[in-house]
């Protein structure tokens, strides 16, 4: 759904099945309502994506005539999985082209989920190719240990513990999951495990037992969900996800923050600079968010096209971030496109920075 999301364009033309409510008149007169399946063809005017719900609610006017709908009429067809429709566009460009790609190339899926929590607090999460889901929050009041007495204090503890087991079996899918993380600070995740494996053998668990081996212990320093990005980030982990593209992403990254600190020169940002330096064929790694690929105006969608297709044709690499992954959520902090260079390039920043001051 979220690749939909990402191909559907205002302009675009979307045909599906819907239910549309009409009205109706009666041999007597009296007027009534009743709802009807009709397969309409509709100029998209908005799109609406509930990550929640995973649905798409597309709304835009009628273009083929139909018996229930006028032409030009309003209706909103509402998307979601496993509901066949048809899209066509006035232009297919390379991005949309790549990304229908990528939505049917099954070996992309290789998902991660992630328990990241702390005493009295857990929270786990989907890592997906295109973005960070959460699927379940555990929150437990754990009481302080008392001088001579535990007992309140491990009860509560083997509750939340129980309550942590119970979400990841309702929510993680063993037979997509490649592997599962489990973070927290100090000793949470090691007395975690051994609870669930314990659990596990007590009550026979054989889903538990036989995926064993996903399990991966890595340390965070809290158990909030934004703990996920420096968990993402360990050399321990990126070498374990190396085969996922959320790994990917999220190496890039560093590696451009990294550039910036030591050799400012060679990482840009910002879509001016940036394309300053793929005209200069200096991109060796473009790091640019799907979110720009959404903008309205053809015109500004086209220049992001553009650039990309330059990046490659001169054998760049590019990464298109999800702005819901947490990698892409930093990188829209920097205007969304950023660049790795294959060698530095001084005056442009500085001439850059001139003329900027300039317009001030």
């Amino acid at each position: 759904m979220w690749h939909t999301y990402n191909l559907l364009q205002v302009g675009d033309s979307l045909r599906a099945s819907t239910i549309r409510k009409v009205q109706t008149e009666s041999p007597t007169g009296s007027v009534g309502s009743s709802r009807v399946r009709t397969t309409l063809t509709l100029s998209v005017e908005a799109i609406d994506f509930d990550t929640q719900a995973c649905q798409l609610r597309v709304k835009g006017t009628n273009i083929v005539e139909n018996q229930y709908v006028k032409m030009g009429a309003y209706h909103t067809i509402e998307l979601e999985l496993n509901r066949k429709f048809t899209l066509a566009k006035k232009s297919w460009d390379s991005i949309v082209l790549d990304r229908i790609e990528q939505a049917c190339d099954a070996t992309q899926k290789a998902d991660v989920a992630a328990v990241v929590m702390q005493e009295g607090l857990a929270n786990l999460v989907l890592v997906t190719p295109a973005m960070t889901l959460l699927r379940a929050k555990v929150e437990v009041t754990i009481p302080r240990k008392r001088k001579g007495s535990c007992t309140q204090h491990e009860k509560a503890l083997e509750r939340f513990y129980e309550a942590v087991m119970q979400a990841i079996l309702r929510h993680i899918n063993f037979d997509v999951v490649k592997c599962i993380l489990v973070a927290s600070p100090g000793f949470v995740k090691d007395q975690f495990i051994a609870y669930l494996f314990k659990e596990a053998v007590r009550h026979d668990n054989k889903v538990l037992l036989e995926n064993r081996p996903k399990f991966m212990l890595v340390h965070s320093s809290s158990g909030h969900k934004y703990s996920l990005k420096e968990i993402l980030s360990d050399p321990t982990v990126t070498s374990r996800l190396s085969d996922t593209k959320a790994a990917g992403e999220v190496k890039a990254l560093e590696d451009f923050y990294k550039m910036l600190q030591h050799e400012p020169d060679r990482a840009f940002y910002g879509l001016a600079h940036v394309e300053k330096a793929a005209d200069a064929l200096a991109i060796d790694t473009l790091l640019i968010s799907d979110k720009l690929f959404r903008h309205q105006d053809v015109a500004t969608r086209s220049r992001y096209v553009r650039l990309v297709d330059n990046v490659r044709d001169n054998g760049g690499n590019v990464r298109i971030f999800s702005s819901l992954h947490v990698s892409g959520e930093q990188l829209t902090q920097l205007s969304g496109v950023a660049a790795i260079l294959r060698f530095p390039i001084a005056d442009l920043s500085e001439t850059e920075e001139d003329s900027s001051s300039d317009d001030d």
